[in-house]
């Protein structure tokens, strides 16, 4: 049934990649579009992206401003690296001169007087350009030329009816407050999108779209060198997954033989463990292991510096320049501060599309978090492992936890149901000495070993030992003998 609506409505691209994605290929042609917000959260940028689009696409583009003079807007658009010349302007802000001449109106009221001239600078710059995008900066203006509520609203139906008349696509804002509220103007308009700047970050949303469907919820956006970058949320797809009998070596026999011949293509994984216990190791070694049979893995560290995390790798036997060299590997520093929680989760989507990745490590799901901005982050996680799922990627997600014995936990962040499965890594004390555990905890996909297994980082990398067998509370972390302690050889 959307298909149908689509093929219906055809549309214009909004200028913003991200935005198009969400309004689902723009704007409907010969629509009206309402877009809100505070001051300074970018609405005349979205505009400037609109009207450039259609200086690409060889469509005549007219700005209306009301409000902020035609230099200003060229001297920002500039700053964000926009070039704006070929747009069509009509200003209509009020001239430097209009403070320091007194003119009173005796008979009519100003809003009388001044209407009359401003109508037909509109209408003959219309009928000159003849354009096919027109932005109108700002809508709420036109209450100053008007009388009362019941005049604006027949003005702004009249001109937004002649704009369409004359084919144009109309994108318009809002400078809403108490004193001028934009609730009629919601109504009036086709579709209404929301800008917000918060202490969490910038983000838009769709409340309405006459004629077609959206994706709906808050997306984050950034405003910068290049103007409006929008990254839409993340949603999983509705098909089934493909399941596959391909399966990825650790390249540890013995991690190998834990899980029951290795990890499933296209499974989620979580690897849990305390600060130091070889989490980080334990993932790099499966991407080096699988470079080798030329799949391709990303690596997305939020804490460790690259250069840190692959010299220490380097020391203890896992060599992976020749993987990033022959681009089979590739790590990248992620400050979460930085980035917000949609953008991270897009970036990694375009390059699992795009480089053909067949693995993601994200390290960790605490650094993820920091980017979420009080945001839930199991929403937000669902939907990128979902995503990832979808195309046949594995996922191994770090999580840290908090204790170092005692508690057996595996994570703070109700992740474990995503997982299908679920590795952890444990400090031991034995005999007063703290020792390094592994074990599986869960498997959807296949059977696996059930026993724990100690554990070493060397410098030749990962050694694991035989089954711990004769030790009872090992997941409290104070493990006991029972039966005759082994002889060390």
């Amino acid at each position: 049934m959307n298909n149908i609506m689509e093929k219906a409505q055809p549309k214009l691209f909004t200028g913003i990649d991200g935005l198009d994605k969400i309004t689902y290929g723009g704007f409907v042609i010969g629509s009206t579009n309402l877009l809100r917000g505070g001051p300074g959260v970018g609405k005349t940028t979205v505009g400037i992206h609109f009207l450039l689009e259609g200086i690409k696409q060889n469509e005549g583009s007219l700005f209306i401003t009301l409000g902020e003079p035609v230099s200003n807007i060229q001297r920002n658009a500039k700053q964000l690296g926009l070039n704006v010349e070929n747009i069509t302007f009509l200003d209509l802000s009020p001239e430097p001169d209009f403070f320091s001449k007194v003119e009173t109106y005796d008979i009519f009221t100003p809003a009388e007087v001044e209407r009359e001239p401003t109508t037909r600078q509109i209408v003959e710059t219309i009928e000159k350009v003849k354009p096919v995008r027109v932005f109108l900066d700002a809508m709420t203006q036109f209450k100053f030329l008007s009388t009362d509520n019941f005049q604006f609203r027949k003005q702004v139906l009249s001109f937004l009816h002649y704009l369409q008349e004359n084919k144009a696509t109309v994108l318009f804002t809002t400078e809403s407050s108490t004193l001028a509220p934009d609730d009629d103007l919601q109504f009036m308009a086709d579709t209404v999108i929301n800008l917000e700047n918060t202490e969490n970050g910038r983000f838009i949303s769709v409340s309405k779209f006459r004629g077609s469907d959206y994706l709906s919820g808050m997306h984050s956006y950034k405003i910068g060198q290049n103007g409006i970058n929008v990254f839409p949320r993340i949603v999983p797809n509705k098909d089934s997954i493909t399941l596959t009998d391909i399966v990825y070596s650790f390249g540890v026999p013995t991690i190998d033989e834990l899980l029951g011949g290795g990890v499933e293509k296209g499974s989620i994984i979580l690897l849990s463990g305390p600060s130091g216990v070889g989490k980080t190791t334990m993932a790099m070694q499966l991407a080096k292991s699988i470079s080798t049979h030329q799949y391709k893995s990303a690596y997305y560290t939020f804490e460790e510096e690259t250069n840190m995390l692959l010299k220490r790798c380097h020391n203890i036997g896992i060599d992976s320049d020749k993987s990033i060299s022959e681009g089979f590997l590739d790590v990248q520093k992620i400050e979460p501060l930085l980035y917000s929680a949609d953008e991270f989760s897009r970036m990694v989507v375009d390059d699992a599309i795009n480089n053909k990745l067949s693995l993601v490590i994200i390290d960790s799901t605490s650094g993820f978090k920091l980017s979420l901005h009080g945001q839930d982050v199991v929403t937000k996680m669902h939907a990128l492992c979902k995503k990832l799922q979808s195309f046949g990627v594995t996922l191994l997600l770090i999580n840290e936890v908090e204790n170092i014995t005692g508690d057996f936990k595996i994570t703070e962040e109700r992740l474990s149901y995503l997982s299908d499965t679920i590795i952890f890594l444990r400090y031991l004390e034995i005999d007063g000495k703290l020792r390094k555990a592994l074990g599986v905890l869960k498997k959807r996909l296949s059977n696996f070993e059930k026993t724990l297994r100690e554990f070493e980082i060397t410098s030749k990398g990962i050694v694991v030992g035989e089954p711990l067998v004769n030790l009872r509370g090992i997941l409290l972390g104070v493990p006991e003998w029972i039966g005759d302690k082994p002889e060390k050889s």
